[in-house]
């Protein structure tokens, strides 16, 4: 797993965020998980969050009887808890939480769960402190990031294990990072100026009780996977000119009789991308191929489908960034703690595996069209893309590396939703598996992203030899980017590089940039 690259926008450009109980939107996330924008707290989050944490304090003065506050966690509810122990519970909760394994999470990641879970926190239904979220706030804005084993949620209730891991350094516990290097929590929070918090009634319970990894992961690939649809609609497209297909399957009327909105857009990118080519006219109206095959004439309607797809994933990743996913409630207004399921991650589980299928169905495609791309038969190209078949093997391999990944998709792309294995002695006896679903679907996004790399090597290939006549101005863009770096396969040569730096285009949004600098809309 590989974190997005951060941007290179300056930190000092961006206004501080200040979480004041409004919605967070998937660009909040981005820029504090990714370009170190600096976050506060607002002064009706420090007053909300003031109240509900009074009526806490109400709760355990007078002895009453209220869920992970004065009684054990999951099966062990039942047990009450003496007041002078309190705080001892609220510790050991952390502590025993702690029990994550595999690989750490990426940093990106990481900054983001601290983000939300501050701004959950923050809406003050929680019981908090302030002072605890304030912690936490200036641990993102002073570099500390805790080391969360990726490896332990089973998505109910919440993120537990990881959020854990991720709250210890609050208390001065576990590790962090700093500067580049792992340190003991304890010693990164004095080596910021930040001295640990000993908590209180409910507050660890309120630290962990989350579903802030699922939602991280889904807020993260809300904004890379556009990236990725923009990416494979260029890619197609250069790859539908290297072998001369037509554009005639995207035209309006068609698409104006199927009216699905990702279908209509993914069509009108095409035809804005393919504006302006001198290849289309030269054989528009006497190629012998009477209809392209479906993994160009269905561009719209796959990379569309995929697209519309993605779009259930955004809408639950809105309204959980807005949610509050911590139990017991508690509603000072009214008086009253509510005991809910708000932390099971099935409205994330779900719209993540979904996820999954989409980005797959982009690989899957885009393999086609390279499979079709080294086919001399079909795409009249040299076979393979090299003029020296026998001798050089050109491209042929990299379709082995596309066609590996594309399988290895097809494997990660079965729901993690639909499993459920029961806990804490089947108090918890339905589950969400929602972590694994954002696991699994960061690796089918990574993977999407190298099999992109591939058909755009491909396809520059194939536009080289097509000149003199040149493709869109776009697309002419798009080329000229890639052999700015990557030059044309004379011989063979180690293609993994290439494929590498492709790739690094894709991510840090340079490719898709090239493009959309030369297209209406």
């Amino acid at each position: 797993m590989t974190t997005a690259p951060l941007s290179a926008l300056p930190i000092d450009s961006l206004q501080p965020l200040i979480i004041d109980r409004q919605p967070l939107s998937v660009t909040d996330v981005v820029d504090v998980a990714r370009r170190g924008r600096v976050i506060g707290i607002g002064p009706g989050a420090q007053a909300a969050m003031e109240a509900s944490r009074g009526m806490v304090a109400a709760l355990v003065e007078r002895g009453e009887v209220v869920y992970g506050v004065t009684t054990g966690f999951g099966k062990l509810a039942d047990m009450a808890i003496p007041r002078e122990a309190v705080s001892l519970l609220q510790r050991n909760l952390l502590l025993s939480h702690s029990v994550g394994v595999g690989e750490p999470l990426p940093r990106d990641v990481v900054r983001a769960m601290m983000l939300l879970r501050a701004s959950s926190l923050a809406l003050g239904y929680s019981g908090i402190r302030p002072e605890t979220v304030e912690l936490l706030v200036q641990m993102l804005n002073r570099g500390i990031t805790p080391v969360v084993p990726s490896r332990g949620s089973v998505g109910a209730s919440g993120d537990l294990a990881p959020l854990a891991h991720l709250a210890l350094v609050l208390i001065g516990a576990g590790q962090a990072e700093i500067g580049g290097r792992r340190v003991p929590g304890g010693a990164a929070l004095a080596e910021a100026g930040l001295e640990p918090v000993e908590l209180q009634a409910k507050e660890g319970l309120a630290l962990i009780n989350g579903t802030q990894l699922m939602t991280a992961v889904g807020a993260l690939l809300v904004d890379d996977a556009a990236n990725v649809l923009d990416v494979a609609d260029i890619a197609g497209a250069m790859s539908l000119e290297a072998m001369r297909g037509t554009d005639r399957a995207f035209d309006a009327r068609a698409m104006a009789l199927r009216p699905h909105a990702g279908q209509g857009h993914a069509a009108t990118r095409l035809r804005s991308l393919l504006t302006g080519s001198e290849i289309l006219p030269s054989h528009r109206f006497d190629s012998h191929r009477v209809q392209d095959p479906y993994s160009l004439r269905c561009m719209p309607q796959v990379h569309g489908a995929s697209r519309d797809a993605l779009g259930l994933l955004c809408r639950a990743v809105d309204t959980e960034m807005s949610s509050v996913t911590d139990n017991p409630l508690i509603f000072p207004v009214d008086g009253e703690v509510i005991s809910c399921g708000n932390f099971h991650g099935e409205p994330l589980a779900i719209p993540l595996d979904v996820a999954a299928i989409a980005l797959a169905e982009i690989g899957g495609i885009s393999e086609r069209r390279i499979e079709a791309m080294l086919d001399p038969h079909f795409s009249e190209l040299p076979a393979f893309l090299t003029m020296h078949g026998g001798v050089d093997s050109g491209f042929m391999v990299s379709q082995y590396t596309a066609a590996s990944l594309v399988s290895e998709n097809k494997i990660l792309s079965h729901p993690a939703s639909v499993d459920s294995i029961p806990t804490s002695a089947n108090q918890e006896d339905h589950v969400s598996m929602g972590a694994t679903a954002a696991l699994k679907v960061r690796q089918v996004l990574a993977n999407v992203e190298y099999i992109l790399a591939i058909e755009l090597l491909c396809a520059a290939e194939g536009l080289d030899y097509r000149l003199p006549l040149r493709t869109s101005p776009p697309l002419e863009a798009v080329r000229d980017l890639i052999r700015s770096e990557v030059p044309h396969l004379d011989d063979d040569r180690v293609l993994a590089p290439d494929i590498e730096c492709v790739n690094s285009m894709i991510r840090d949004r340079r490719l898709a940039g090239a493009a959309s600098a030369l297209i209406d809309g």
